[in-house]
């Protein structure tokens, strides 16, 4: 288990986060800009003197009423926005600076594993300035690795990235969260990469926490301003079930539902995250015939909320998940739509995530 509590001022800005989180897997630290995430991750790591911490990270405590570990002696990789690399240096000498700094005794990733799980071999001989900002950034997650870390903090690593980068540095990142079992905290203001990485997920709104939780539950969540966002998502956990290439399609199932995709690149049987828009997401009162929407499910109505304006946000139970619909309030009127009731979901995008 992952604890802490801290307090902060800053000029007009008050950080008051108090917060306990899975020592595994990626937490993804979300909220607008300026509530307080990097200022939290600064805290967790030491680099900012907090005016009251506590934190503790699997029973063994690093800073509470009596104590503060300095930040050298915190077992942290940290991965910050530019990677920082010394440019004299070749991509094997930036990462041998800091290993050799580590004891013998105290090396638990060898230089060899965190080139290997970063995908960095051919790139060793090259100084910094011949390689991409997506190079650089996985040379920098090698370079946090080779400090034995407990944790990881990574604050937007992602965000001078293009693309193509980004999707390629998020899969280094999940497999060496997975590979090594290292807890890390991610800060993001990016619902992408939330529904890319992350096992879990802490709100952020003006310094305080306003929820913490599975982000498949938070994201369907009336009460909580993701859902009002106008690309607000659903997250559904499923299973590849059956390629149906001569259509270009794969099945997957989605507790007893099935949900259609287009042709994935999993085996039968592989565990996927499955994104769907809100505004993708029509109901309708019986099943519709003929018609060339594939998704087509039936569900029952959790919850409605109205916010006043033109849109009403519908949560439907899908088995044991939640699935999140945005339609206008005059459709909620006329299909007299209320919590319990039984309707159709008609999906026209379905992504992986």
């Amino acid at each position: 288990m992952i604890s802490g509590h801290y307090q902060h001022r800053l000029g007009e800005f008050q950080l008051d986060a108090c917060f306990e989180l899975p020592a595994t897997g990626i937490t993804a630290l979300f909220g607008p800009s300026g509530c307080g995430k990097t200022t939290l991750l600064r805290c967790i790591a030491g680099l900012q003197q907090a005016d009251y911490g506590q934190f503790s990270l699997g029973g063994q405590c690093w800073q509470d009423q009596n104590q503060c570990m300095p930040s050298w002696q915190r077992p942290i990789g940290y991965v910050f926005q530019e990677a920082g690399l010394f440019p004299h240096l070749s991509v094997a000498g930036n990462l041998r600076y800091g290993y050799r700094r580590i004891a013998v005794e105290e090396r638990r990733i060898t230089l060899e594993e965190a080139v290997e799980a970063t995908g960095i071999g051919h790139l060793l001989a090259r100084r910094p300035a011949h390689l991409s900002g997506g190079e650089r950034q996985r040379v920098a997650l090698a370079r946090a690795l080779l400090t034995s870390p407990r944790m990881l903090l990574c604050d937007e690593p992602l965000a001078a990235l293009d693309h193509q980068a980004k999707e390629q540095l998020m899969g280094y990142l999940q497999q060496v969260v997975d590979e090594f079992r290292l807890p890390c905290l991610y800060v993001t203001h990016a619902p992408h990469e939330v529904a890319r990485l992350a096992s879990h997920l802490l709100l952020l709104q003006q310094g305080r926490v306003l929820a913490s939780g599975v982000p498949a539950q938070l994201l369907t969540r009336l009460d909580l301003p993701l859902s009002q966002r106008h690309d607000a998502e659903s997250l559904l956990q499923g299973v590849v079930a059956e390629q149906q290439a001569g259509f270009g399609l794969s099945r997957v199932r989605c507790d007893d539902i099935d949900l259609f995709l287009p042709q994935l690149q999993h085996r039968n049987g592989s565990p996927v995250r499955v994104q769907i828009l809100a505004r993708d997401v029509s109901l309708t009162l019986e099943r519709p015939r003929d018609s060339s929407i594939l998704n087509i499910l039936p569900c029952q109505i959790d919850a409605l909320h109205n916010n006043g304006q033109t849109y009403a946000l519908v949560r439907l139970n899908l088995g044991s998940q939640q699935l999140l619909a945005r339609i206008t309030q005059l459709s909620a009127w006329q299909l007299a739509l209320q919590p319990g009731q039984q309707v159709f979901a008609q999906i026209k995008g379905v992504a992986l995530v």
